[in-house]
């Protein structure tokens, strides 16, 4: 009877450690989360101060995967952190620009781009907050996610070198709705121990919010701005 008793105990027991664990994660990626996007604005804010030019494509797409690669590689190491706050600090460096540059064409840009904040905030709590309470296991959405943010990547590249306006605005769309999947993707993946990296699991959601940011922002400006 004692031996069914502490077998039936430690059947119970054994799944505590990895409830315990997924919780760690989660809460150490919010903090870390927090204080990247905080470092990130504050970066954009210093952009927007000194006026800084916009970078160029090439120069900035090399700096995103470059240090992107980094944090990766340095993902397990406490260097791992200071390469998460290059990575977001120098991503809000060149948000300053974009930022400056909406303010300035639009009338209302200041307005545009408080909204599109809201409308990001919205999403993601939203969305985190659908995955962490319903524990329904999104990771079979991983293989098209990743697949269409590859297509939208090549295609907003086409729209920038071909310059087509409308097909940088589909894309943007198209973005949006990757961007909200990818949160509840990642999301879903914490809490049920996909990913056990929070340096990883903050690079993304980071990633995630940045970009459905900038997206809300070029469709609020087509279909809500203001000329100056």
């Amino acid at each position: 009877m004692n031996t069914t008793n502490r077998n039936v105990a430690r059947a119970v027991a054994v799944p505590a450690p990895s409830v315990l664990s997924t919780n760690r994660v989660l809460r150490n990626t919010y903090l870390l989360l927090s204080l990247t996007l905080l470092f990130s604005a504050a970066m954009a804010g210093v952009a927007m101060m000194f006026n800084m030019p916009y970078l160029g494509l090439l120069p900035t797409l090399l700096g995103y995967f470059g240090l992107l690669f980094l944090t990766q590689y340095l993902r397990n190491s406490v260097w791992g952190l200071a390469s998460v706050f290059a990575l977001t600090g120098f991503m809000g460096l060149t948000l300053g620009p974009l930022l400056s540059a909406y303010v300035s064409a639009f009338g209302n840009g200041t307005q545009l781009v408080m909204m599109a904040m809201a409308g990001t905030a919205a999403v993601f709590v939203g969305l985190s907050a659908y995955a962490i309470t319903t524990q329904r296991n999104f990771s079979f959405m991983g293989g098209f996610l990743f697949a269409g943010v590859l297509v939208a990547f090549l295609a907003g590249l086409g729209a920038i070198f071909f310059d087509v306006p409308g097909l940088m605005l589909a894309v943007s769309a198209i973005f949006v709705v990757l961007m909200a999947g990818m949160i509840l993707y990642e999301t879903s993946e914490i809490v049920h121990g996909g990913e056990t990296n929070y340096i990883m699991a903050t690079v993304t959601l980071y990633v995630s919010i940045y970009n459905l940011f900038t997206s809300l922002l070029q469709l609020l400006g087509v279909f809500g701005g203001d000329d100056a």
